[in-house]
């Protein structure tokens, strides 16, 4: 029996309760929360049912909880159940209903774990957005590792999900960046507000080698802009490919400018009266609508201010049929939650369809050191500087398994090693280890079984129900945004793998004649290198079969 199906039952159980006792179903919930107790001696799971409605019914919590648990009791399913406290109800699962789960597993293999829950909502996902001005740093590299989880994670959910990239190839930043070219073209210094590094050097070389009259052009600072711009950006592209990340649209920010969407959006917002005229600039009423100030949408220059862009890029996504907009930004960005939101408000839209999750900033530490140059960025460290320090699965699962929104500190050294303090090479290794579990068996000739009753001993429990669990941290990451959990479930599975390991024999040994046990546990093991797949799939990280 999974978590699921008992809460089903649970639900089904209190509604013929209450209706012999003359009670109202409807103030139950539509989904009862099932949970595992954080003490093993107090059950399998737990529920706070009877809490939850026993005020609404007017009955007292604890008498609600012996009800129900008198009427559980007699289900074949359950082993036991008690009342505990003021009304929680801890179960015990007969040991051949726990073999559900096994089967549930093995049954649905990579779709295990996968939801419906965002079925029919059609998601946009802008992430990374790094300024094609120089590699991707390190900020950038957390948001592509977590950016990318998440929508495998929203994905599972059920989630139309398509990956997107604003590509910013407007504004000053872009011409800061060309001068730099140039003037590495020309074997000069930088300019103070430019940009250094050993990669400048090197596409102001490819600019000249594809346009070898490029300095000399009446365009100069048009060719360079064109060729140098496109070169880092492929180059951007490149560096995410390679660290596993790809992306369906790549959106040029110049479009909406070129295509006249800013100016649109800028009448539109005159004509709704979303738009005010104060010291020679157009402002955005955007206090109306929750932001902590007005912003500047057309500046007293005549040229449109940052957010311009971000008005007719929101846009230009709910033309193409998104329900939720959800923008991945650096730890800078904390006043673009308001005003995204309250841009969305003033053409008329729901706030809601806007989601801002903001990111904090990566450290990286080596001999107990900060690390804080690169060879070829000068200033920044890379994501090719990491990954060529620790691999692209160790700086993939380093980046995804703590919460965006805390700062982190990566610590090389451990990444680099090869044990169990190292997070990604526990997980990987537990998966490893099943691998070769399941080849000695077929090796032996043990095939499976499902006599999943004689899975009793407390370990095999504890592995069942974690197990059981994915599907529930799957659905909470999609929900919370936070593909993180995913990566801490493993962690916990991978524990809890390792203890049943321990305790309980799997393969016969020597002449030893193989059973029936020995076949169930062949089959747990496969349910739970399984899990072990889905899992590291979500947060694109391989599953070796071999360490």
């Amino acid at each position: 029996m999974t978590p699921a199906v008992l809460a089903d039952l649970v639900r089904a159980t209190a509604v013929d309760v209450l209706s012999t006792r003359g009670l109202d179903p409807a103030a139950l919930p539509a989904t009862v929360t099932i949970e595992r107790p954080r003490n093993p001696e107090h059950g399998d799971y737990a529920t706070n049912l009877a809490l939850q409605v026993a005020k609404k019914l007017g009955v007292v919590p604890r008498d609600l909880a012996g009800w129900l648990a008198d009427a559980l009791t007699g289900t074949d399913a359950i082993a036991s159940v008690d009342v505990a406290g003021p009304g929680f109800l801890n179960l015990r699962l007969a040991a051949d209903a726990q073999g559900d789960i096994v089967r549930e597993v093995l049954a649905r293999g990579a779709a295990y774990g996968h939801g419906d829950r965002l079925a029919g909502v059609k998601i946009n996902l802008e992430f990374v957005s790094a300024n094609p001005t120089g590699p991707i740093h390190l900020g950038g590299t957390r948001w592509a590792a977590v950016g990318d989880a998440l929508g495998r994670v929203l994905a599972a959910g059920g989630g139309d999900v398509t990956r997107e990239y604003y590509f910013n190839d407007a504004g000053a930043q872009i011409d800061r960046f060309v001068r730099s070219l140039i003037a590495a073209a020309k074997g000069e210094p930088a300019p103070e507000d430019g940009y250094a590094g050993g990669y400048i050097t090197d596409i102001a070389a490819e600019v000249l080698k594809q346009e070898p009259g490029a300095l000399s052009a009446d365009d100069s600072h048009e060719v360079f802009r064109r060729i140098g711009v496109n070169l880092m950006f492929e180059e951007i592209k490149r560096d995410l490919h390679d660290f596993g990340t790809d992306f369906d649209v790549y959106f040029h920010e110049n479009l909406l400018h070129e295509s006249g969407a800013v100016a649109k959006a800028i009448e539109q917002l005159k004509a709704s009266g979303g738009l005010f005229f104060e010291d020679g600039a157009w402002w955005l009423r955007s206090t109306e609508y929750g932001d902590d100030k007005d912003r500047v949408v057309i500046k007293s220059d005549g040229d449109p201010a940052y957010i311009a862009g971000d008005i007719a890029y929101f846009l230009d996504k709910r033309s193409r049929g998104f329900d939720l907009c959800i923008y991945m930004l650096g730890a800078d960005h904390h006043g673009y939650v308001g005003r995204l939101k309250a841009a969305a408000a003033a053409v008329g839209d729901d706030p809601g369809t806007v989601e801002v999750l903001i990111g904090q900033l990566v450290n990286l530490v080596s001999d107990g050191k900060p690390v804080r140059m690169s060879k070829r960025a000068g200033t920044v460290i890379t994501m090719q500087d990491l990954v060529d320090a620790v691999g692209v699965d160790a700086a993939r699962y380093a980046m995804t398994r703590s919460s965006a929104d805390s700062s982190l500190d990566i610590d090389l050294d451990l990444l680099r090693k090869r044990s169990n303090d190292n997070p990604v090479f526990y997980v990987q290794y537990a998966h490893a280890r099943l691998s070769s579990v399941l080849r000695n068996a077929a090796d032996l000739g043990v095939t499976p079984g499902d006599a999943f009753e004689l899975l009793d001993h407390e370990r095999e429990g504890d592995l069942i129900r974690t197990v059981g669990e994915f599907p529930r941290v799957v659905a909470t990451s999609a929900e919370l945004r936070e593909p993180h959990r995913v990566a801490r479930y493993l962690e916990d599975l991978a524990g809890t793998y390792h203890r049943f390991y321990e305790a309980c024999r799997v393969l016969p040994r020597g002449d030893e004649e193989t059973t029936e046990l020995h076949r169930a546990r062949v089959q747990l093991c496969a349910a739970t290198r399984q899990v072990f797949g889905n899992g590291l799939q979500l947060l694109g990280v391989t599953a070796p079969e071999r360490m």
